[in-house]
């Protein structure tokens, strides 16, 4: 599959009704997940955003769901701690991970949320259950920032580009539950957006709330 896809129409798609377990009482209970939607995870630094998505992977243990972590400008050492919590649930088993870690250039750090979506399409396209990660999305703003200010197109609020919702929208609306002429499968997304001091109002945090359910 293509990197950059266009997000299934809306006669492709069918109303979310089947769950998704997290694996949270809090979630699971209160606001439950279903498959085909966005739901956002946002807070500050060491809040236990990632300890959500990790839990929610493992939960799917047996529930024949292909899952999809990206890491986006994280260090090393803390993707490598990922990958052994998961290695050691069996969750590797059924889970790819995308690696774009601090160290690497700002185009990779871009391009891997795209490239975990592709990957997650390609199942769900196969009448597969697939859930996406994206850790964190801010960071890719921050890459996507950086290679616009290289290249010298005009900076907007907070010097981000004037395209920076439409980074987002069109990786999140990828996300949907098929109908059943297309196989019935479904791509859930869990993005995370970092917060600074709590505040939900700045620029990417407000962009995310306004395209996640």
């Amino acid at each position: 599959r293509l990197i950059e896809s266009s997000a299934p129409g809306i006669i492709s798609r069918r109303s979310v009704y089947e769950p998704l377990q997290t694996g949270l009482m809090a979630v699971d209970a209160m606001i439950p997940i279903g498959r085909g939607q966005r739901e956002l995870i946002i807070g500050d630094r060491q809040t236990g955003k990632t300890a959500i998505a990790i839990d929610t992977i493992i939960n799917q243990l047996g529930k024949d769901v292909i899952c999809v972590y990206v890491a986006i400008g994280q260090k090393a050492s803390s993707i490598a701690q990922v990958v052994n919590s998961l290695q050691e649930k069996g969750a590797l088993d059924y889970t790819i991970i995308v690696a774009a870690p601090a160290d690497s250039p700002a185009t990779l750090q871009y391009l891997a949320p795209y490239t975990g979506a592709a990957l997650a399409e390609y199942f769900m396209y196969n009448g597969k259950h697939t859930l996406v990660i994206y850790d964190d999305l801010s960071k890719q703003a921050q890459a996507y920032r950086e290679m616009s200010l290289l290249l010298r197109r005009p900076p907007g609020r907070e010097a981000y580009p004037g395209d920076v919702f439409y980074l987002h929208s069109r990786l999140l609306e990828r996300a949907a539950k098929l109908s059943d002429k297309l196989g019935g499968g479904s791509m859930t997304a869990l993005p995370i957006v970092e917060t600074q001091e709590g505040d939900v109002s700045a620029y990417i945090p407000t962009n995310v709330i306004s395209i996640t359910d």
